[in-house]
């Protein structure tokens, strides 16, 4: 096949450009603070609490239980939803729908306040679901608007097109938040039109993407009777070919090992640096933006090398990589401010790197076929049970060992294991070019 024109390129690549905000905002940095805010009595000698149906959970602990929610959801949905897509042949529907949903929770949450905790956690949990859910049919697209040969570095420029647009969505939201005074406005409300703008971004840029991404056609045009059947039909098409394919399900094993270190990492790191290692709040931001900034021209970089030594061989120095990092994270001492701004660097120069070229080497693997939506799937199902498993891991290290440094440290187990399965894969494989 032909990669498809710029025009299309582009345009799918704004759809990280228009989504990558929801990421760095709600996820990463004012969101999280936001919560802690109007969940906290401001007594440092107290648990801060919050009482749901009854029943009392730490704060904390309340935001990490309904972020889980959202990701099982998405894990469980998200298969039968592709397959539907795939059989029906409408993905940009389904893209539009979730990207719709998602975009107009995170604009609800300009409501949401110390008064109504659970609104603000109800659309935490869709606009999570809509943010993940519409990877799905997006990511999807991507074997079938690139050739093999170009999708590393398609991938990689979405990607970069996320850290850009992100990151200057971010730039304003801080203004708006370390200098509400300019603007006649509370730094609480400061934050809530932060959210306002989020959903603003997300859903309008994403129209420019949506007007440009190519149609589909039905796979099959017989009529079924119960559309929810067909879904799993070809839910359980993809399944039995997985089981045909031992090289995919090989990455698939990799994948799901390194890349619950990675996702642990970047969803940990901000609550690390700052309860842990005692970095202050406007250190941090700035360190969120280091790694946003780097992560770009990491993208590339690590595409660029892909195409000397081969995607797994470039996978394997990246997880290596992040080995390094986790000791050098464990060892980072409190108040290490410099040090921690130096990790933060090499943590944004892999980051983008170790995903993109994950997404576009999946792409390359999976073979030719029209249902490509179920097929990315079984990969956002991998990475969302990993970060399920990853955080709760994370999480009750700490609670055993009473310190989120033993946790770090024990990241480092499922990148060796991550490693292992690429290197089991490379050396089974050796004959396949793209790899």
């Amino acid at each position: 096949m032909q990669t498809a024109s710029k025009k299309v390129i582009t345009g799918w690549a704004m759809y990280d450009w228009a989504n990558s905000v929801y990421n760095l905002v709600i996820t990463s940095t004012i969101f999280p603070a936001y919560y802690v805010a109007v969940t906290s009595d401001h007594n440092e000698n107290n648990i801060d609490t919050v009482t749901i149906f009854g029943k009392v959970f730490i704060n904390t602990s309340l935001y990490n239980y309904a972020l889980a929610l959202a990701f099982i959801i998405v894990a469980i949905i998200s298969p039968l939803l592709s397959s539907i897509a795939d059989y029906k042949g409408n993905k940009k529907q389904f893209l539009f729908f979730f990207c719709s949903m998602g975009s107009i929770a995170c604009s609800a949450l300009y409501f949401f306040d110390e008064t109504n905790i659970l609104y603000g956690l109800i659309c935490m949990i869709i606009a999570c679901v809509g943010f993940w859910g519409s990877l799905v049919f997006y990511n999807s697209y991507l074997p079938e608007i690139a050739a093999p040969e170009d999708q590393d570095k398609v991938s990689a420029k979405g990607f970069a097109m996320g850290y850009i647009g992100s990151i200057i969505l971010q730039l304003i939201c801080f203004v708006l938040v370390l200098k509400p005074e300019v603007f006649g406005i509370t730094s609480g409300k400061a934050s809530q039109v932060s959210f306002l703008l989020v959903g603003i971004w997300w859903w309008g840029f994403a129209q420019f993407a949506l007007f440009r991404l190519p149609k589909r056609m039905m796979i099959q045009k017989e009529k079924k009777k119960n559309l929810l059947i067909g879904g799993y039909r070809e839910l359980n098409k993809v399944w039995m070919q997985l089981k045909q394919l031992p090289v995919l399900k090989r990455f698939l094993m990799a994948f799901f090992f390194y890349n619950m270190g990675v996702q642990t990492v970047m969803l940990a790191a901000t609550i690390y640096g700052k309860s842990e290692l005692q970095i202050p709040t406007i250190n941090l931001i700035v360190s969120i933006l280091i790694i946003q900034i780097i992560a770009i021209p990491g993208a590339f970089l690590i595409s660029k090398l892909s195409e000397k030594i081969g995607n797994f061989k470039t996978l394997m120095l990246c997880v290596l990589f992040w080995i390094l990092l986790c000791i050098g994270g464990y060892l980072l001492p409190v108040g290490g401010t410099i040090q921690f701004y130096f990790l933060a660097s090499m943590v944004g120069f892999v980051m983008g790197g170790i995903q993109s070229l994950s997404r576009s080497t999946y792409s390359k693997l999976i073979p030719k076929t029209n249902g490509t939506t179920s097929f990315f799937s079984f990969f956002d199902v991998t990475e969302k049970i990993a970060i399920v498993i990853g955080m709760f891991s994370f999480a009750v290290i700490t609670d055993i060992t009473g310190s989120q440094r033993n946790s770090v440290l024990t990241l480092v187990v499922f990148f060796i294991i991550g490693l292992w399965g690429l290197k089991i894969t490379l050396s089974k494989q050796k004959e396949l070019s793209i790899i």
